[in-house]
């Protein structure tokens, strides 16, 4: 636990402006605090932290009380596709290719102003549950104009497909243009990276390709990886129906031999110094789970959405073993309805302080940003949420949130209907 007091960082401490009393507080870092308070500074950091008697509580400083609740950091969600908020429910599927084929429809058929408001209300969504940081993939760059319209904290990754080895450029051009488009976007809360999306959607040209401009540009990449074993069907066998549908497209399908994982550490995507977020990773073996943490990589499991699609579950435990960086995603809510992350650590058989630490510091490293958030320090960023004290115990509704801030700001407020 920390003292409470000024940032010792800050050669003169910011003015003071919000001051939370909770039951108890969950630091991670530290042991819990029965009767815990937070002290926020106008900079939006968190300034105190420890006992409510030892927290000072300064005139004119906002000063709100949970006596029923626990107040912990903001958690993390590590994959979302916010602008397919408004298609909950739209896709019944079952086959997940023919799931992949009916999405793309509905974003064809999906004017830009709809992405917009579906990217907007996703990020509010993410607040009422409690999350305070996304990594977001899209392909329509609505969920950065979103989380930079709204002050919202979070990665977006501009999307890029292209399976036909023969439209490579093309590809590249038009990513090239849409991260120009983006860039004046960009601040230290709304970051941008890049995403070739899945070994079914990209050449092995494109993934090189767009492999050294996301280094020469100095972008993270993300990527949708052996998610299915359909997936690894395509990519070692050149079979199964990845494959056939490329096939009946005219674009040549070879057998590799090698898992998704290996054939994207070939192909430079994944590899040491490139920050790559590895979304699902499902079906994978040791070798597979040595590979990404020998490049450094990150995972994004969403055990919702893998069970939703019949994929399996992610090695978890085996990630967490070779010291591979993992954190929570519930991806698009087509797939699992919501953006609830406690209810992705139930699914994965975690609860608890474990749950929690999972959802904030270990998401947080898992996007590189575990210096600024994902647990209660002083000088770290104010982003915190307060549940009900049954949080940690059992499972909540997806918009759980008394109170989420965001770098010192309130931006959610649970309002109890008479």
């Amino acid at each position: 636990m920390r003292p409470a007091g000024p940032d010792p960082r800050s050669p003169t401490p910011e003015p003071l402006v919000l001051r939370l009393r909770a039951r108890s507080v969950h630091p991670v870092t530290a042991p819990p605090i029965q009767d815990g308070a937070v002290l926020v500074d106008v900079g939006g950091r968190i300034a105190a932290i420890g006992p409510n008697s030892q927290v000072p509580t300064p005139p004119e400083v906002e000063a709100l009380e949970f006596p029923a609740a626990v107040l912990v950091p903001g958690l993390v969600n590590c994959h979302t596709h916010l602008e397919l908020t408004h298609l909950a429910g739209r896709n019944a599927e079952r086959d997940f290719v023919q799931w992949i084929r009916a999405i793309r429809t509905l974003k064809d058929a999906t004017p830009p102003a709809e992405f917009s408001r579906a990217a907007e209300q996703g990020v509010r969504d993410c607040w009422a549950a409690g999350v305070t940081c996304v990594a977001d993939t899209g392909s329509s760059g609505s969920p950065l104009e979103a989380l930079a319209r709204l002050g919202a904290r979070g990665i977006y990754y501009q999307e890029v497909f292209g399976p036909d080895p023969a439209q490579c450029a093309a590809s590249v051009a038009e990513l090239t243009a849409a991260v120009e488009r983006l860039r004046p976007l960009v601040s230290r809360r709304a970051r941008l990276g890049v995403s070739p999306h899945a070994p079914y959607t990209v050449s092995e040209p494109l993934y090189r390709a767009v492999a050294e401009f996301a280094r020469g540009a100095g972008l993270p990449l993300a990527v949708h990886l052996a998610e299915s074993r359909e997936e690894t069907q395509l990519v070692a066998d050149g079979a199964g129906p990845f494959a056939e549908a490329l096939r009946a497209r005219g674009i040549r399908v070879a057998a590799r031999g090698r898992s998704p994982v290996e054939h994207l550490v070939q192909l430079g995507v994944v590899q040491p110094g490139t920050a790559c977020l590895c979304i699902h990773c499902v079906q994978v073996d040791q070798r597979d789970v040595e590979l990404l943490r020998d490049a450094g990589a990150a995972i994004a499991h969403c055990p919702r959405s893998n069970r939703a699609h019949g994929h399996g579950t992610a090695p978890l435990g085996a990630f967490r073993r070779a010291g591979v960086k993992v954190g929570f995603g519930t991806d698009s809510v087509v797939s699992t309805g919501d953006v609830d992350l406690w209810s992705e650590a139930t699914a994965a058989g975690l609860g608890g302080e474990e749950a929690l630490r999972m959802l904030t510091l270990e998401g947080a490293r898992a996007l590189g940003h575990d210096a600024e958030i994902g647990s209660l320090e002083v000088g770290k960023q104010a982003d915190l949420a307060v549940f009900p004290s049954t949080a940690l115990s059992r499972p909540l509704p997806p918009s759980a949130a008394l109170l989420t801030v965001v770098a010192g700001r309130v931006v959610h407020r649970y309002i109890q209907a008479p």
